[in-house]
């Protein structure tokens, strides 16, 4: 069963005339994670902004998103709010830019929980200590606290994982959320993000560059390349029997990487 269907979506700048996505489908199965690969400018954060009505205003797209039986591209703006957050989760590469500066942490989880539940300050810290523990960060009450600026990358990555961990989305569409994090911290937030799908069993959209962490946490993949799926299909087919020449390169870029950190830590 399929609990998102996208159908014939196509983004075009309208400032330029420039057409970003020409016109793809796919579907995320329930309970399952879908990674969207390839070379940055490809259309894989576009495509992913689409589904949550997150595109600049200048980006007119077209298409259908069918999320549970209900086209997302028929809603309003306010509806959309609703959406966003309680049953569509997306976390950012950049944990910085998904926070206000000028307010703590706890400020916008208190905003957030509050919007979509209506509980009362003392619930949302409890529960937020709580699923911010689960994620391994110390002292969360500290860290609720602090401003956006004051914590880590990887820090910043796991209280939105914690926050998602306390909305239960049906889906979390995490884009490139290891990119800008160094490797013990892209480890770490990785297993998290595998914990969190084996604690809710909810639906994940993975978008990134790195084929290894693709390997390690998704189902399926689609590959892109300058707005057009240009391969898909399970992690194992399409990792051990790529078709097109551009996913070939890939993995080959991949393989090649790999060999070369393995030659230089003596095997």
């Amino acid at each position: 069963m399929n609990i998102l269907d996208v159908k014939n979506l196509k983004v075009q700048d309208m400032k330029t005339n420039k057409v970003i996505i020409h016109g793809s489908s796919f579907q995320l199965k329930q309970g399952s994670c879908l990674a969207i690969v390839g070379e940055s400018g490809s259309g894989k954060s576009v495509t992913c902004r689409a589904i949550m009505g997150l595109n600049k205003a200048w980006l007119r797209q077209s298409g259908d998103i069918i999320f549970k039986g209900e086209n997302l591209s028929h809603l309003s703006e306010k509806v959309m709010r609703q959406k966003r957050g309680r049953h569509l989760s997306m976390i950012v590469q950049n944990g910085m830019s998904a926070f206000d500066p000028s307010c703590v942490i706890g400020v916008h989880l208190k905003e957030t929980l509050f919007e979509h539940f209506g509980w009362n300050t003392n619930e949302i810290v409890e529960k937020m200590k709580k699923a911010m523990e689960s994620v391994m960060l110390k002292n969360p009450i500290e860290i609720m606290n602090k401003y956006p600026h004051q914590l880590s990358g990887g820090m910043l990555q796991r209280v939105m994982i914690a926050l998602a961990l306390v909305l239960e989305p049906d889906i979390i569409i995490a884009d490139e959320p290891t990119t800008a994090l160094d490797t013990i911290s892209q480890f770490e937030v990785v297993e998290q993000f595998i914990q969190l799908r084996k604690c809710m069993g909810c639906s994940m959209i993975f978008i990134s560059h790195d084929l290894g962490v693709v390997k390690k946490i998704a189902d399926d993949v689609l590959v892109m390349k300058e707005g057009e799926i240009i391969e898909r299909g399970s992690i194992r087919t399409v990792f051990s029997e790529p078709v097109d020449e551009y996913t070939k390169y890939l993995l080959s870029t991949r393989l090649a990487l790999s060999n070369h950190f393995k030659m230089i830590m003596g095997g």
